[in-house]
C-alpha cells in the first residue's frame, strides 16, 4: 500500500510540473502572438533602416545597425513596434521617436522600449491620435533612433521615416 501511494504521489508531481511547462511555453506563445497580431493589425507600417551613420549631428555607433518596424493606428490611438539593433552596446538606454529632418536633431516626441541585451524590443504604446495624424502625414519630419551607453548617448543608430 505504501509503495501504491508513493507512485500515485510521483504521477500526480510529474503532471503537475508537465502542465505548468505547458502553460509557460503556451504564456511565451501569447506574448510572442500579441506582438505580431499588434504589427499586423490596421494602420500605417513603417520600416526604416537603422545606422550609426545616419546620426545627426553624430557621431553614431560606426558599426551599429538594426531596423525598426512601426505600426502606426491613428484610430487606436496606438503605435506598434519592433527593433533590432546589432553592433552597438546592449541593452541600449533609450529607443524613441524625434521630430526632425534627415539633417537636424530634435526632441522625443514617442518613448518605445529600447533593445535588451540581445537587440530586441517590440511592445505598443499609446500615443496621442493628432501625433500619429502628423507623422502619418509627414514621415519624413521624424526619426526613430536607439541611444547606449557611455559612448552614443545622443544616438547610436538613427533612421529616417519616410512615405
Amino acid at each position: 500500500m505504501k509503495k501504491f501511494c508513493i507512485t500515485l504521489c510521483v504521477l500526480f508531481f510529474l503532471a503537475a510540473c508537465k502542465k505548468e511547462t505547458q502553460q509557460a511555453s503556451n504564456n511565451e506563445t501569447s506574448v510572442q502572438q500579441l506582438t505580431d497580431e499588434a504589427l499586423q493589425r490596421g494602420g500605417r507600417p513603417f520600416e526604416v533602416t537603422l545606422t550609426g551613420a545616419a546620426e545627426v549631428p553624430g557621431p553614431g555607433d560606426p558599426d551599429g545597425s538594426g531596423t525598426a518596424k512601426l505600426r502606426l493606428n491613428q484610430g487606436q490611438g496606438t503605435i506598434s513596434f519592433e527593433i533590432s539593433v546589432t553592433n552597438i552596446t546592449l541593452p541600449a538606454t533609450g529607443a524613441h521617436i524625434h521630430v526632425g529632418t534627415a539633417t537636424q536633431f530634435g526632441p522625443v516626441v514617442v518613448a518605445l522600449i529600447p533593445p535588451d541585451a540581445t537587440g530586441h524590443s517590440s511592445g505598443e504604446v499609446n500615443v496621442d491620435p493628432d501625433l500619429i495624424k502628423a507623422i502619418r502625414q509627414n514621415p519624413e519630419n521624424y526619426y526613430v533612433n536607439v541611444h547606449t551607453l557611455p559612448l552614443y548617448g545622443a544616438g547610436a543608430v538613427r533612421g529616417q521615416l519616410s512615405k
